[in-house]
């Protein structure tokens, strides 16, 4: 089984962090509807979705993925790199404290989880902006002994390393070219997206489907005619905030 942790979308998500993009109107209403969709579709794919305490006076903590790494063995929560976010992580531990050992990152560590990508026993780090040489090599001395890697990937020219590959299927990576060398990753197959969505690289696994942006409709005919079974959903406004749909949501494994 699968469980789903997800935070409403704050009122204030208008003062948002923004790195890459200009700041354009949210319609918060039309991002919470948005957002009621997105967690209909976690628990269409077989997610049990457990809803984290509102935060209003955070704008960013929809985006619950960027507040912890969550393994089989431990949960490790970060040190998110914009500090008007780390308030975030305080709720996110104590709601995985019953799921998972947990672990913590400490200053001058920086991590945003968007920016881990696990790939069987390895974590991709992506370095470009949020987080920072001192994390990497923090997450891999609490990770280690539990046999994963950790290896870190340059990204440009977005904010995540998330927002330039995700997994799509098993042994199946949707890359962004531009921002990360798909060559970073050995064996696995990649599929690049559209030249004309370069925001398309990010997909959400949960059991044998996805989570899928309407956004992307170029890409996503890509990824249906390699056989990934996908489950769009309009996560327009939230995009806005530079986000996507692994952002709004920690997945996991139910323990045994």
């Amino acid at each position: 089984m699968w469980i789903a942790f997800t935070r409403e979308v704050s009122p204030s998500i208008t003062r948002c962090e923004l790195t890459h993009q200009a700041r354009s109107p949210i319609d918060l209403a039309l991002a919470r509807a948005q957002h009621r969709a997105y967690v209909e579709a976690l628990v269409a794919l077989g997610a049990e979705v457990r809803a984290l305490p509102p935060a209003p006076e955070l704008p960013d903590a929809v985006f619950v993925e960027d507040g912890a790494v969550v393994l089989d063995e431990l949960a490790v929560i970060t040190r998110p790199g914009a500090a008007s976010r780390r308030a975030e992580t305080e709720s996110i531990a104590a709601a995985l404290a019953s799921e998972r050992p947990l672990a913590f990152l400490r200053e001058p560590a920086t991590l945003d989880g968007g920016d881990v990508l696990r790939l069987g026993r390895t974590l991709y780090v992506g370095l470009g902006g949020r987080s920072n040489e001192v994390a990497l090599e923090q997450l891999a001395a609490l990770v280690s002994p539990h046999g994963y890697d950790v290896v870190g990937v340059p990204v440009r020219g977005c904010l995540h390393l998330k927002s330039a590959v995700t997994e799509a299927a098993t042994g199946l990576l949707l890359v962004h070219p531009a921002c990360v060398d798909p060559a970073c990753f050995p064996g696995f197959r990649a599929l690049e997206v559209d030249p004309s969505e370069p925001a398309a690289a990010n997909v959400l696994r949960v059991g044998e489907g996805a989570i899928y942006s309407t956004s992307h409709p170029r890409t996503r005919e890509r990824l249906e005619r390699a056989g990934v079974r996908l489950r769009p959903v309009d996560a327009s406004e939230v995009e806005k905030a530079e986000g996507a749909v692994t952002c709004c949501s920690l997945v996991l494994r139910a323990r045994a």
